[in-house]
Formats: C-alpha cells, sequence, structure tokens
C-alpha cells in the first residue's frame, strides 16, 4: 500500500473531495486523521474507515476560529507523534453575484478558504521541517486559476490558495518539503448538488469529457502528490476538470 505508515492530515473530511481522500488514503494505509466543523459527518467517515480495518481519527476544527486551529493541531501532532502529509482540503462557498454580497460573507470566504490553511501549515510545519520529510497538499479550485462568476471572492481567496502553495514551496524545499496544489473543476459534492438543475447540465456539457468529476477522480490526484512517484515534483498546480480548463 503506497501510504502504509504514515500519518496524513485531511482538512474537510466529513464529506464531498475531502471524504473520499480520506478513505482512500486510508485504504492506501495512511493513518489518517480528519478535521472538520461537522462533527458528525467527520465521525462518520472515521467509523467508516474504521469498519473497513483501516486507521482514521475525527477531531474537531473549525478554521475560521484560530484557537480551533492550534487545538486541532496540537491534538492531531499528539495522535500521531508527527506528520508526513496535509492536505488542506476544507472550503465553503455561497454562489452569488458580487454586488450582492454581504460584506462579512467575503470575510467568512477569507477565513475558511485562505487563512485556516494558512493557520494550519505554519502549526503544522516545525515537526516536518524537523524531520526534513513531508508533504502538504493544498486543495484549490479552477475558480481560483480562471475566475467564476457568482464566486468573485471565493476565486480570489483560492487564487491565493495557490499563491501560498508555490510561494511555501519556495521556502520548504531546503527542508526537503514538497508543496503542491490540486484545483478541482465542477465536482459530484453536496456544494454542487445545492446548484440549479439548469447550471449542473450547462456545465456538464462545457467538459470535454461530458461528465462532472466524481470526489474520487480529486482524491487520486492527491495520492499522486502525497506518494513516492511526485518525490521530484513541489509548487506545482494540477487542475483536474476533465478539460475544462485548458491552457497551452
Amino acid at each position: 500500500m503506497e501510504m502504509q505508515g504514515r500519518s496524513v492530515v485531511v482538512t474537510g473530511g466529513a464529506s464531498g473531495i475531502g471524504r473520499a481522500t480520506s478513505l482512500l488514503l486510508a485504504r492506501e494505509g495512511a493513518r489518517v486523521v480528519i478535521g472538520d466543523v461537522d462533527a458528525a459527518g467527520g465521525e462518520r467517515v472515521a467509523t467508516e474507515a474504521a469498519a473497513q480495518g483501516h486507521d482514521a481519527a475525527f477531531i474537531s476544527l473549525d478554521l475560521a476560529e484560530p484557537q480551533s486551529v492550534a487545538d486541532f493541531a496540537a491534538a492531531a501532532l499528539d495522535r500521531t507523534g508527527g506528520i508526513d502529509g496535509l492536505v488542506n482540503g476544507a472550503g465553503w462557498d455561497r454562489i452569488q453575484p458580487f454586488m450582492e454580497n454581504p460584506p462579512e460573507m467575503w470575510d467568512e470566504l477569507i477565513a475558511i478558504n485562505l487563512l485556516g490553511a494558512v493557520r494550519l501549515t505554519r502549526a503544522l510545519l516545525p515537526p516536518m521541517i524537523a524531520a526534513q520529510r513531508g508533504k502538504i497538499v493544498n486543495i484549490s479550485s479552477d475558480a481560483g486559476r480562471v475566475g467564476s462568476t457568482g464566486e468573485t471572492v471565493y476565486a480570489a481567496a483560492k487564487g491565493g490558495l495557490i499563491a501560498f502553495t508555490k510561494s511555501l514551496a519556495r521556502e520548504m524545499a531546503r527542508y526537503h518539503l514538497n508543496v503542491n496544489c490540486v484545483c478541482p473543476g465542477p465536482t459530484d459534492t453536496p456544494l454542487f448538488q445545492r446548484q440549479p438543475e439548469r447550471m449542473r447540465e450547462a456545465l456538464t456539457r462545457a467538459i470535454p469529457f461530458r461528465r462532472i468529476a466524481q470526489p474520487e477522480d480529486i482524491a487520486e490526484a492527491v495520492l499522486f502528490f502525497l506518494g513516492g512517484r511526485s518525490d521530484y515534483i513541489t509548487g506545482q498546480v494540477l487542475s483536474v476538470s476533465g478539460g475544462l480548463t485548458m491552457v497551452g
């Protein structure tokens, strides 16, 4: 198993891409620590993995609250003794025209989608630097690469996560740490299912593969960046969108 014996933190692990990633990593032998504000969902995923004979645990995490981030990091390190991988997968969005956004929505979007990942990464980096071993995968969005109508501040936060990935990769290379980014396109998550059917159908037609991504499609890309096949890759952004956002 590719991740045998490695400890990996996955935020947003209670549902969608985070759930698929947590279960895939657990099946590949990782000791998975799931962080999410959805305690019931996080416990369900941990229980599901354990029922399959894998090692997974849930610890409550609210990325919008700095103290919660600090407490989660301490608990995760206490449980594992050291982190080999971090997947910053949690995110939140509400599709709405920019001029209709209440300002407090901007604060929440940036706190969860950008600053939460920054704070947690900072908290977990010291033991990774000391060990000179570890991999970080930030799950951004193609909205952060090419923009998205109705998701302007979300796209800004996700674009910031891409820039954070690249800059951190430069700083961490001296410690032999890999930092990469996965950008999903439209994916069949609870958030996507809440969109109007006409929007879901239009996106499906626009994708060259003519299907919406499944969370497992994104999880496989995350596994690649956490595993040994990406040891010489850092600071890269991989779009997993079925060809929707091809660039030259």
